[in-house]
């Protein structure tokens, strides 16, 4: 009773500190919340039988199993334009499959099969509270600074804006009216997707979005590593020592999501503390972006690179592909290990038909899952597709060794089964993408640079040599000592905690190695060849790194029985430790004084646009509350980065031609862009009224924007008084001079 009571209280206290703290932005979080765990618990009929392995029944996981799947079975209904996308159609989908969860829920009742955690209560309320903790605590850091602005701020608003006011998918390129976005917009499109099931706003949930994956970026590694943990440490020592698996699950969680690399510890920590104590004259000064910015950067040489992480990300505010895919790659590998799970524990017929065989090879509710997930990579972040499929094809390869005895033959011929059908399932689940969509990349080339080998230790050398040290233990536990004379044998003494943890450490260390060797080539081959190839891989490096340290530094402490091995696992968790400290530099940096609620401001990510830019703010607010639909709206266009092109990325009304570099990127024709620009800007300069019309009648342009940035761009060149002539003149702002007309070809 006295545990139960303490509960109580502690959810009123949260509830309690969310209201205080979030002030009246705690209703649209305690929405967002609440729907998750509707999701989830609607889901828990599918995800209790894929992870029937789990303490938990992958509870955590049930909520991003809903949102994966609703989501995007929706999106794929409307690109095929069966239905369109509306509120009602997200509802309706989510309806259905929780219509369909209800049905089979029925049948596992009949039949005595529990889906739910009825025996993991107690750890299902501890994953609730730190998923709501997490979540709170990136959500009121997210308010300190909430502005869609700088970075890539601007486009992944944008796309939020332009998808919320579209019933088609893709929806039209705000800043290249005649053509569609041709670029990975999933990400923003799961934002969408639960901004309108939630019946809330985009410059609210653009916010939230980032932190609810910041808190699922905690909460999964956790689910993930408790269950390997505990599964690794069995019955008995589970009844000793049962708080090894809890710990085990934060320090995946928090060396996901909270930890930096070690570019702090020595950069933002040993070298100043040094300096300081020489007496030097100037003490080195830390910037966290720094830690994203090594190599190419510090020495300086033409071969600058990106390699982010989470935290980065999370403290950041941009809300890319990459950051949101985070939580359904993290499903992928749930699924993964309770596939590994649920292999392990039963043994395959030795008498069945060879249809019956082919059967159970084929049809793995969880395989076929993940070649969902896999598919849903192309569109999301195409990036992870490759890099996850790798993962799936070694998790396949390593538990068929182990199925199938050592038999090549039968080893071989399934392996390459399930990976065509793998392959088949996603590239056909993803073909209204594909279809419409214009590569980016012109093919792969051999790495002219390489990064300094001690700029590789420092960035990745702790997770590499924990993932190192513990490979050397398991092969002196399983291969020398019990001297296994085969692959099969060795891999069949292997517990499938060890085997995954292998897997993700080794899969990292490749990931770090593979921009050393080659590189795709894109727009950025003059001074920045590697950086995007280096930037995607290292990430989910990152992410695979974090896992594995979570769970081989516990596993080595505890069952090690070399004394070298537990001291230095003991030194890499201190290290991980250490790592930490980046986070509360970067909140520091670039939040503020978190400390102080009152100076909180919100999670409207567009109310900057008063103070930044007050000329067109009311400008940009009218056409948000009086435009329908996705008309042609005329706007001085710029350079990527920089403030132009703001009208389109606040309301998602697409303009003839926006951010140069951008565009660039995603349509590779430069001609095309400089004749656009240019036809801008013959419309806003031109004294031939006949011209401007013309143009405006060929791209179809409904609103022309006459604000700050026009007037700067074009200067005494802006033609006002011959473009009041193409139609109505419907807002005027007397303060500042920005004005909106109405184009009107008849006028």
């Amino acid at each position: 009773m006295k545990k139960r009571i303490g509960k109580i209280i502690l959810i009123i206290a949260l509830l309690g500190i969310s209201a205080f703290l979030l002030k009246g932005d705690v209703w649209i979080f305690w929405t967002w919340y609440l729907l998750a765990g509707v999701l989830g618990l609607l889901a828990m009929p599918v995800t209790g039988m894929l992870f029937s392995g789990f303490e938990d029944k992958g509870w955590m996981f049930s909520k991003v199993l809903c949102i994966a799947v609703t989501g995007f079975l929706t999106w794929f209904l409307v690109a095929v334009n069966l239905l369109d996308f509306t509120v009602w159609t997200c509802a309706g989908v989510v309806i259905v499959c929780a219509l369909g969860c209800g049905i089979l829920f029925q049948h596992q009742s009949r039949t005595g099969k529990e889906c739910f955690p009825t025996g993991g209560v107690n750890l299902v309320f501890w994953e609730e509270i730190l998923f709501f903790a997490i979540f709170l605590m990136w959500t009121y850091l997210a308010g300190f600074h909430p502005a869609a602005y700088g970075t890539e701020k601007f486009m992944d608003y944008g796309f939020m804006e332009a998808m919320m006011r579209s019933t088609e998918l893709p929806a039209v390129d705000l800043w290249y009216s005649e053509g569609h976005i041709n670029y990975y917009y999933g990400g923003q499109y799961f934002a969408v997707f639960l901004t309108k099931l939630s019946g809330s706003k985009p410059e609210l949930t653009y916010n939230l979005m980032r932190t609810f994956v910041a808190a699922f970026a905690f909460v999964l590694p956790f689910s993930l590593v408790y269950q390997m943990t505990s599964d690794r440490l069995g019955r008995g020592m589970r009844r000793k020592k049962a708080w090894i698996p809890a710990v085990s699950g934060i320090t995946a969680g928090v060396a996901v999501s909270i930890a930096g690399n070690m570019h702090y510890v020595i950069y933002g920590v040993l070298i100043p503390a040094i300096e300081k104590m020489t007496g030097a004259e100037n003490i080195s000064s830390y910037w966290f972006p720094d830690a994203t910015r090594y190599i190419g950067y510090d020495p300086d040489v033409p071969d600058k690179t990106i390699h982010e992480f989470p935290c980065y990300s999370f403290v950041l505010g941009d809300l890319h592909a990459h950051v949101v895919n985070i939580f359904f790659v993290l499903l992928l590998m749930g699924l993964l290990y309770a596939w590994m799970q649920e292999t392990r524990r039963h043994s395959l017929s030795s008498e069945i038909s060879s249809v019956r065989f082919w059967k159970e090879q084929l049809l793995i509710p969880a395989l076929l899952l993940v070649s969902l997930l896999l598919g849903m990579f192309q569109w999301t972040n195409f990036w992870d597709f490759v890099i996850y499929f790798v993962v799936t094809g070694g998790a396949v390869l390593f538990m068929n060794i182990v199925r199938f005895e050592g038999k090549w033959k039968t080893i071989l011929a399934v392996t390459a089964a399930q990976t065509v059908e793998v392959l088949g399932i996603s590239y056909l689940v993803i073909l209204p993408f594909t279809l419409k969509f214009k590569t980016m990349v012109e093919g792969i080339a051999l790495a002219q640079f390489h990064s300094l080998p001690y700029q590789l230790l420092v960035l990745w050398g702790l997770p590499a040599m924990l993932t190192i040290l513990f490979l050397i233990c398991v092969l002196r536990e399983k291969l020398f000592r019990k001297r296994k004379k085969n692959l099969y044998t060795w891999m069949r003494s292997v517990c499938i905690p060890d085997l995954l943890a292998v897997i993700m450490g080794l899969c990292a260390i490749g990931l770090v190695i593979i921009p050393e060797i080659v590189y795709v080539r894109d727009i950025y081959e003059n001074g920045y060849a590697r950086a995007n190839t280096m930037f995607k891989l290292t990430y989910q490096a990152y992410l695979l790194f974090g896992m594995t340290m979570g769970y081989v530094i516990y596993r080595m402490l505890l069952l090690s029985r070399q004394k070298v091995i537990k001291v230095l696992s003991g030194i890499g968790l201190f290290l991980l430790v250490c790592t930490c400290g980046y986070f509360g530099n970067s909140v520091r940096a670039w939040f503020g004084e978190v400390w102080k609620p009152e100076v909180y401001q919100g999670l409207n990510a567009v109310a900057y646009i008063e103070t930044e830019f007050p000329e067109d703010a009311a400008g940009i607010y009218w056409l948000k509350e009086n435009v329908d639909g996705s008309p042609v709206v005329l706007e001085a266009n710029g350079d990527s980065y920089t403030a132009f092109n703001r009208v389109s990325a606040m309301t998602g009304l697409p303009t003839i031609v926006g951010w140069r570099v951008h565009e660039w990127l995603w349509r590779n024709d430069v001609e095309d862009l400089n004749e656009k620009s240019a036809e801008v800007e013959t419309i806003y300069t031109s004294a031939d009224a006949e011209e401007v019309k013309n143009l405006l009648e060929y791209y179809d342009v409904s609103y022309i924007f006459v604000g700050a940035r026009e007037r700067e761009k074009y200067g005494e060149n802006l033609n006002e008084a011959l473009l009041e002539t193409m139609g109505e003149v419907v807002f005027r702002d007397e303060n500042y001079g920005t004005w909106i007309l109405k184009v009107n070809m008849e006028s």
